[in-house]
């Protein structure tokens, strides 16, 4: 049983929508916020409990998973902007002396390594596995903490010099985040929320549960909430369609959303102009790699779930950058890292033809991100839905934001 508790959307729009409520899991609650120019659209389904007693609504927390990397990379842009971090700081600047990866310096990891998966690390730190296993079905990384973490940085090794090559890595992402806020001297989640979420409006993003929060099943039980102390700028964000709707609208517009005019209001408007840019390309699709961020053009079609994050069970699933698999990663002009030969896509560019995306996934809930700044054109898709099924879903929402997008081409 599903209810239409809140649709804002316009008519035409249905049609578009309503494969990606089909994908979900009956009955899931589902979320879908969609920006075409100066249209605004909330459109919602389903409940966040089995009895059907709590419709889902725009202001319904679910967890966004690896979508949260971008929110990461948004803060890395917002602090280098201010001059507080450079891109190519080496970790080793925010790290104890006797927790930093082994790995030959003549090239040292750095903080857009972290933020465009060139950095080497591996998927997951080295040690979780054990902490995880027991708890595999309800809340597998809640009791690896940052304190785990320090000791296992040591021991994890490094694959090939930093910048060579692609390798999606939560560990990664979610140690740029450990590293930003040493370099702020505030959490994690503090420093989002007086850099980011604070200023953008996102009155529902946050780490913990709050509000009301979706509620994930899977195989007909109810999913534990999701909790990633080591790592929360990986993937331990929850928000909302309004939230979502508000963070598209300051990527595809700078003045959107208005800010006090204050220094770090500059900065923010620059790290937001930032983080769409290409960094590194990917010699063998020819996709490109921004600040957290995926991008692809129009006509490129392959498959998005090479694109996206997910945490499942009790480890990650396929649906990082490249897969499972690697590849070797090359410059794009407009922008700083990345080593070896051009990226085969140019600089990627901001027109209507680019498309701009991440997807995520926690053990009970899906989320697919994105956005084509030069269409202005922007969707969030938010499901109490498990990844596996889910997958569908985000490839769901891949393909129709491409149809927005492609409506509103020139010509």
């Amino acid at each position: 049983m599903t209810a239409d508790v809140m649709d804002r959307s316009a008519s035409d729009l249905e049609p578009r929508l309503r494969p990606l409520f089909r994908a979900a899991a009956p009955g899931a609650g589902v979320a879908v916020a969609v920006i075409r120019g100066d249209e605004r659209s909330v459109s919602c389904r389903g409940y966040t409990d089995r009895a059907g007693e709590r419709a889902v609504r725009a202001d319904t927390r679910f967890e966004i998973g690896s979508v949260t990397k971008t929110f990461t990379a948004l803060l890395l842009a917002e602090m280098a902007a201010r001059g507080d971090v450079r891109y190519d700081d080496p970790i080793d600047r925010y790290l104890p002396a006797d927790a930093v990866p082994g790995y030959p310096h003549e090239r040292p990891i750095t903080l857009l390594h972290l933020a465009t998966h060139t950095s080497g690390l591996p998927r997951l730190p080295v040690g979780l596995t054990p902490a995880v296993v027991p708890r595999w079905f309800t809340r597998p990384y809640a009791t690896f903490g940052p304190s785990h973490l320090l000791r296992a940085l040591p021991r994890t090794p490094v694959r090939g010099t930093p910048g060579d090559t692609v390798r999606y890595s939560n560990l990664g992402c979610g140690l740029l985040g450990l590293l930003l806020a040493n370099a702020a001297g505030q959490r994690y989640e503090e420093l989002l929320r007086s850099r980011i979420c604070g200023p953008l409006g996102l009155v529902d993003t946050s780490c913990g549960p709050g509000g009301e929060p979706g509620t994930g099943y899977r195989r007909g039980r109810r999913v534990p909430s999701f909790r990633l102390p080591a790592l929360p700028g990986a993937a331990a964000l929850r928000s909302t369609a309004d939230d979502m709707l508000r963070y598209l609208q300051a990527h595809l517009a700078l003045d959107a959303v208005p800010l006090p005019e204050r220094t770090d209001a500059v900065a923010l408007r620059t790290a937001l102009g930032e983080v769409s840019t290409p960094r590194v390309g990917r010699r063998r699709t020819g996709a490109r790699i921004c600040l957290g961020w995926n991008q692809r053009s129009l006509d490129e079609g392959d498959p998005v779930r090479r694109y996206g994050g997910a945490f499942g069970g009790g480890g990650v699933d396929g649906g990082g950058v490249g897969g499972a698999g690697v590849e070797g990663a090359g410059r794009v002009d407009g922008g700083p890292g990345g080593a070896g030969d051009e990226g085969p896509g140019g600089d990627g560019g901001a027109g209507a033809d680019q498309l701009v995306f991440h997807a995520g996934a926690t053990r009970g809930f899906t989320t697919f991100v994105g956005f084509s700044p030069g269409a202005q054109v922007g969707l969030a898709v938010m499901a109490a839905t498990h990844p596996m099924r889910g997958r569908g879903m985000i490839q769901g929402a891949y393909e129709t934001l491409r149809t927005l997008v492609a409506e509103r081409r020139p010509g």
